[in-house]
Formats: structure tokens, C-alpha cells, sequence
């Protein structure tokens, strides 16, 4: 992977801290509010175009290809829960990601891959990586990334010739083979760490929306940052934080996709607007809810260096917040469509190719940041809205990597 270079809130926040080295919609008014009115359906955004003729489940079509993804339906997350536990030869994958995650520092993660490479693991695995499905593949490719930043490897790219001379060859051949299986060579990121790194504490009992399932279970991470038997360690409540913000961002999803094609002077547009408010004042309050626990729960020097190096490459964007930026169009601080695009690429290709698709047609809602009327307010009250609650996330991942315990600092 190439470094990063990117002066976001959240890097900056790290910096100061880091040490050196589908769920049924509710009535209207409710932050899940029903954002399309029955006159005025909404244009439906398709993450990827698939033949008429092509018969699809819910998992893969007939070639083993994902199924195309409606972020209407469970926004970013995954359709299914994650592969809590990995069967045969990727048990050992499994292993290691959870030794290396507990390691105390670089070296000792490192070795752990060292072990693995000598013995031939790594090999045998980088030999089945063809077969797994796409769900399997996914989890290989959550506990590499893992492996990769307790190792301290998270820039690499792991096709670089550089990378040999800093990296296990035997781990950057697996890594690169699981890109190339999920079509996705930047995973080592927030999304592939949190989105796939979770489970229902207790098997629900009966079948529940995924977005639902995350947002009203118990969740508990599938590889734990802190050793068994003791507490989570403010590294898993924040990946489990941006995981709950994904369940709970699935209303903005479909505001989104509402808001996609309409005119500005369409009634319904600031309707909708208004909404969006809404939700983005609860996805705040819900940040703010994980602060205390978040700040009160174990760290150690690594899990802050893990976030650092995260955070230096734009890594540590939850896809909800770059959903509600390809609706408004606002960025963080210092903008621009080169910023978001890097931001971006940490994401798998269908989700890409759906916010640029929202930069596209929600282009027309986006001129009311040039207007005057109670619409433009209510516009501009949206974008205030959402600057305020990358604020927060931005303060939240402080309080993860801040040396000591603290309240979350109140967004302006």
C-alpha cells in the first residue's frame, strides 16, 4: 500500500497522543424515520449492474461473485454476520491474527509471523486461498489485516518490491492473494478490521436484518485486542463503536438514495434534509454513548500505535460518515474530491462505485449551499450537522488512543 499523507481531525487528534516509534422503517419523526414519500419515490442508485439473466441469492451469484450490494438495505455492513470461527487449514490464520493482536509490541507480532513462515503455514494457506467462498473470504482478509497492523505493515503494499525488504515474503504472497480473491487491495483499514470483526454475543432467535442484529445485540469482537479472560481494551470498543455507528447510519443510507435526483426546489427535499438531522444528531449521541465505557477501558502502547499508523494513512473513516459526505459534499476540514477519494479506496469497489454514484446525483441538492431561503437553511444546517458528528467520531478515536482515561470532549 502507498503511505498516506492526510492532516484529517482524527490524524491530528492521534498524533497528540500517540507515543513515538434491513430492519422495518419507523414513523416519521423518529431518527429511523421513513425518508421516501409515496409520490415521490426515490431513485435507486445500483451499486453494480447484473444481467437479467443472471439468477443471484442473498450470498453469491452461480460464479462466486458477491451478490451486488444495496446499501439500502444494511448500508455498509456486511448481508450476513461475519465467519466467527474459521474451520481446517485457516484455523492457524485464525491464531495468529489472535496472538499477534495481543502482542506487546511489533517484534513479538513479527515473530509470531516468522513461526508461521518457517513451519509452512503461511504456504499451505496461500495455496487454498482459490477455494474459499466469498464470506471466508472475507474473514481471511479481517485477520490478515489484523496480522498486518500489529506488525506494523499496514502501509505496505504487498506487491511492492520494497515491501520484501521490510516484511515476511510468506505473509506479503498470502496478503496478495487475499486482495486479489476479494478484488480489494487496500482492506488493511477500518472498515475490514471493524465491519467484519464482530459477532451477537448470544445466537439470536430468529432470523433479524443485519443492521438490526448489530444495532439491538450484544456484540462482542471475534479477535479480541485484549488477552481472554480480561477486559475489552478500548481498541475493540471502538472498533465495536464504528461497527453499532454502521447499524445505526442505516437510515442516512436511505435518505441517500432518497435524495439522489431530486431538485432543489422539490418539496420534499428539505423534508428530507430535515431528517437527515436527525439522524445524524443520533448517530452523535450514539458515539457519545460509547465514550465512558470506551474511556475507561484498558490500553497499551501498541493499540495506540496501531491507530496512529491507521489514522496516517485516512484508514479510520467509517463508511456511514463518507456516505453523509457524498450527500453534502462537505469533506472534513480540508476537502476536496483528491481527499476523498484516498479516503475512499480503503473501501471494496461496489461501496466506491456507490458514493461516487451519490456525488453524481446529488449534485442538485448541492446548490442550495449557494442559495438563499429557509431550504438553503435547512441544507446548511445538514452540513453543520455532519461536521459536528465527524467532530465527535474524531474525539471518540482520541479517547482510544489517549494515554489516560477521560470524558469525551463536547463537539462544537
Amino acid at each position: 500500500m502507498t503511505p498516506m499523507t492526510t492532516t484529517s481531525d482524527t490524524r491530528l487528534a492521534i498524533r497528540a497522543t500517540a507515543p513515538p516509534a434491513t430492519a422495518p422503517r419507523t414513523a416519521a419523526g423518529a431518527p429511523g424515520a421513513q425518508p421516501r414519500t409515496p409520490a415521490d419515490p426515490a431513485v435507486r442508485i445500483p451499486a453494480q449492474a447484473v444481467p437479467a439473466d443472471v439468477h443471484t441469492d442473498s450470498a453469491v451469484d452461480p460464479d462466486g461473485a458477491p451478490a451486488p450490494h444495496d446499501p439500502c438495505a444494511h448500508g455498509f455492513l456486511p448481508e450476513r454476520p461475519p465467519v466467527r470461527s474459521m474451520i481446517g487449514t485457516w484455523t492457524r490464520l485464525d491464531a495468529m491474527a489472535r496472538t499477534a493482536a495481543v502482542a506487546p509490541d511489533h517484534e513479538t507480532a513479527i515473530a509470531v509471523v516468522e513461526r508461521a513462515h518457517r513451519a509452512d503455514e503461511l504456504s499451505a494457506l496461500r495455496q487454498r486461498v482459490s477455494r474459499l467462498s466469498p464470506r471466508n473470504a472475507e474473514a481471511a482478509a479481517m485477520r490478515v489485516a489484523v496480522i498486518a497492523v500489529s506488525c506494523g505493515w499496514s502501509a505496505l503494499d504487498p506487491q511492492a518490491p520494497a515491501a520484501r525488504e521490510v516484511a515476511n515474503d510468506g505473509f506479503l504472497e498470502l496478503w496478495a492473494a487475499i486482495a486479489h480473491r476479494i478484488d480489494h487491495d487496500q482492506f488493511v483499514a477500518l472498515p475490514t478490521l471493524a465491519l467484519h470483526n464482530w459477532a451477537p454475543e448470544r445466537k439470536p432467535r430468529r432470523h433479524i436484518p443485519i443492521d438490526q442484529l448489530a444495532r439491538t445485540e450484544q456484540l462482542v469482537p471475534i479477535v479480541r485486542w485484549a488477552p481472554e479472560g480480561q477486559p475489552l481494551s478500548r481498541l475493540d470498543r471502538l472498533m465495536l463503536a464504528a461497527t453499532r455507528l454502521e447499524a445505526h447510519g442505516i437510515w442516512l443510507f436511505r435518505l441517500a438514495d432518497t435524495l439522489a435526483g431530486r431538485a432543489p426546489d422539490d418539496s420534499s427535499t428539505p423534508t428530507a434534509l430535515r431528517r437527515l438531522v436527525r439522524i445524524q444528531h443520533a448517530l452523535r449521541a450514539q458515539l457519545h454513548s460509547e465514550a465512558t465505557e470506551l474511556a475507561a477501558a484498558p490500553v497499551t502502547d501498541q493499540q495506540r500505535t496501531v491507530l496512529g499508523a491507521l489514522a496516517e494513512q485516512g484508514a479510520l473513516e467509517p463508511p456511514v460518515l463518507q456516505a453523509a459526505d457524498a450527500v453534502l459534499g462537505i469533506g472534513g476540514r480540508r476537502t476536496g474530491d483528491g481527499r476523498r477519494q484516498l479516503l475512499r479506496r480503503h473501501l471494496p469497489a461496489q461501496h466506491r462505485a456507490w458514493l461516487s454514484a451519490m456525488d453524481r446525483h446529488c449534485a442538485p441538492v448541492r446548490t442550495l449551499a449557494h442559495r438563499g431561503g429557509p431550504d438553503a437553511a435547512v441544507y446548511r444546517e445538514a452540513q453543520e450537522s455532519l461536521i459536528a458528528l465527524r467532530r465527535t467520531y474524531t474525539a471518540l478515536v482520541h479517547t482510544a488512543a489517549a494515554p489516560t482515561t477521560g470524558p469525551l470532549p463536547t463537539a462544537a
